[in-house]
């Protein structure tokens, strides 16, 4: 599935995308894409989407892969909602970058947003959307979408897919 916008489409990884001239700014979510995305695409082990413009470039990119988080690791009062299950099926939003060029132009929100879309319309089961914050800023930011911080843990963050389900309805 490809998603677009005005000037730009998402779409799944793709041996034609030029990866090349990214520069987000921090080297290992660079290399990543320049070096490990593919590979983690063809072994089933993330799935890379990612932003193109008109012209063929590539202004950024996120990653979705499978995750499991443990039932002690989540805020009281959510927990004491859910079964006892001893680890929750989650999606882990593993990667989110945005080309420094492309920067201030509404992208990275709109990469989250395709992400939390494609995680809710999932048909496999997930309690949330997880991610690690990199850094203060990216820890802002995601709280600034309304991602919870993990009690002990504050640069690890989530979304429950109960509201994530409500942002699309």
């Amino acid at each position: 599935m490809t998603t677009s916008g005005d000037d730009f489409r998402i779409e799944p990884l793709g041996a034609g995308h030029n990866r090349s001239s990214f520069n987000c700014g921090a080297e290992p979510l660079d290399r990543y894409l320049r070096m490990q995305a593919g590979q983690d695409a063809r072994k089933n082990l993330a799935a890379p989407f990612v932003l193109v413009l008109f012209d063929g470039t590539v202004a950024g990119y996120y990653t979705l892969s499978a995750t499991a988080i443990s039932l002690t690791e989540l805020p009281e009062p959510t927990a004491k909602k859910l079964p006892r299950y001893p680890l929750l099926p989650a999606t882990l939003l593993g990667r989110l970058a945005v080309d420094r060029r492309h920067r201030g132009k509404g992208y990275g929100r709109f990469l989250l947003a395709d992400a939390l879309f494609r995680s809710c319309r999932s048909e496999i089961a997930s309690f949330a959307v997880i991610v690690d914050a990199k850094d203060e800023n990216a820890r802002r930011f995601y709280q600034r979408e309304s991602f919870l911080p993990f009690p002990d843990q504050p640069m690890k963050l989530f979304l429950p897919m109960a509201d994530i389900a409500q942002l699309f309805r």
